[in-house]
């Protein structure tokens, strides 16, 4: 038989290719002939890079960067198309992504407070990838901790947030409701910017990244409040004083991913892509889906958002289309059965549920779990 295992991270234990690999042992522990092939996913959140960086012929290049709070970090940047000469070269696409610098899972609960964290380090990451030669940067963007809409991304650049007496804004989103001008340029050396997001959401508003994402980023009812006009006036200004942007920014779709990371680049001239599209197109999934008869996707939390555009779903999608059987592993499941089958999925199985409702044993031994599950998947479903 031939399986094709294709998960998203399960976020706090598991990378996407940890997951994949714990998948593929237990089904060969009942069914060693049978052919597994791991592609493990990614929308633009954490672990972009390292899904890309198993599929794509490339280098991986460290750069030393910063984190929400301004302390030191590690971050890399994947190098591809002429990047395997390791001399830079027309042709060069670099993919950094922002969870590496700006991700909520840098912060412990206490520290979470968008009011004042930065992407500064994102700007960082995006100034070594401009200084290798790349001609188009990719950045993957979710999972942030920041709500700054790129203020400080664009610092790091070289576009310095004001307030009325000239002087540079503190980092943070709060700092923005002083916002009076920006000073300076972007050096990008006119590099193409794309955000790689499977979020539409404008940066202001009911429906833009404070109302809807601050709160689980440690707003509060009034931080989202002050932090959705602070955002609403940087808007104002990028618009008036950065050559190119876009008019009617805010409202623009994307705008909102990222704490407004996607207004910044939109602001730039960049332009957003669908995350899990452009993975999945790199990765070759299509090709893959043709080969196989079962397909095993998952992710951390399998619930209602799962099943309106993030991975599980386009996993999902793509097998029904094809007629094959689709099996979800979760760390833990909340999505109703009946709007599930309708998405394409044919069996949903969780951690949780495995290890007794034990919900830190399945924090603590994710591995084991998916191992288990997947040899007792393989005597099910093997030929």
């Amino acid at each position: 038989m031939r399986v094709l295992i294709c998960p998203d991270k399960f976020a706090g234990t598991l990378s996407a290719p940890e997951v994949a690999a714990a998948v593929a042992a237990g089904w060969h522990e009942h069914a060693p002939a049978d052919e597994t092939l791991l592609r493990p996913l990614a929308d633009g959140g954490p672990g972009f890079v390292e899904v890309l960086a198993s599929a794509v012929d490339g280098r991986r290049l460290p750069v030393a960067t910063v984190d929400p709070l301004g302390r030191p970090a590690a971050g890399e940047i994947l190098l591809a198309g002429d990047a395997s000469t390791g001399i830079a070269a027309t042709g060069v696409t670099a993919y950094v992504e922002s969870a590496q610098a700006c991700g909520l899972h840098l912060l412990s609960a206490e520290e979470r407070d968008p009011k004042r964290t930065t992407s500064y380090g994102l700007g960082l990451l995006i100034a070594a990838a401009v200084e290798t030669g790349a001609r188009r940067i990719v950045v993957g963007l979710g999972g942030s901790a920041t709500n700054d809409a790129g203020a400080g991304m664009l610092a790091a650049l070289g576009a310095t947030p004001l307030d009325e007496t000239g002087r540079a804004l503190p980092y943070g989103g709060a700092a923005l409701a002083a916002v009076a001008s920006l000073d300076g340029v972007a050096r990008l050396r006119d590099v193409e910017l794309v955000a790689a997001t499977d979020v539409d959401n404008p940066l202001t508003g009911l429906h833009g990244a404070s109302n809807v994402y601050g709160p689980q980023k440690g707003a509060t009812r009034e931080d989202v409040l002050l932090l959705d006009a602070a955002i609403e006036r940087f808007a104002a200004v990028l618009e008036r004083d950065l050559p190119g942007c876009p008019p009617g920014l805010a409202a623009l779709p994307g705008a909102g991913a990222a704490g407004g990371l996607g207004a910044a680049i939109l602001a730039l001239g960049g332009r957003c892509e669908s995350g899990i599209a452009l993975v999945t197109r790199l990765i070759g999934l299509d090709e893959a889906l043709d080969r196989v008869d079962l397909v095993i996707t998952g992710e951390g939390s399998f619930d209602h958002q799962s099943l309106r555009g993030k991975v599980v779903a386009g996993v999902a999608g793509a097998a029904r289309d094809r007629g094959l059987p689709c099996v979800v592993l979760a760390g833990r499941i909340s999505a109703g059965r009946r709007e599930s089958a309708a998405a394409g999925i044919t069996e949903a199985y969780s951690l949780v549920e495995h290890f007794g409702d034990d919900v830190e044993r399945a924090m603590r031994e994710p591995a084991e779990g998916l191992r288990a599950i997947a040899t007792r998947l393989a005597g099910q479903w093997s030929r």
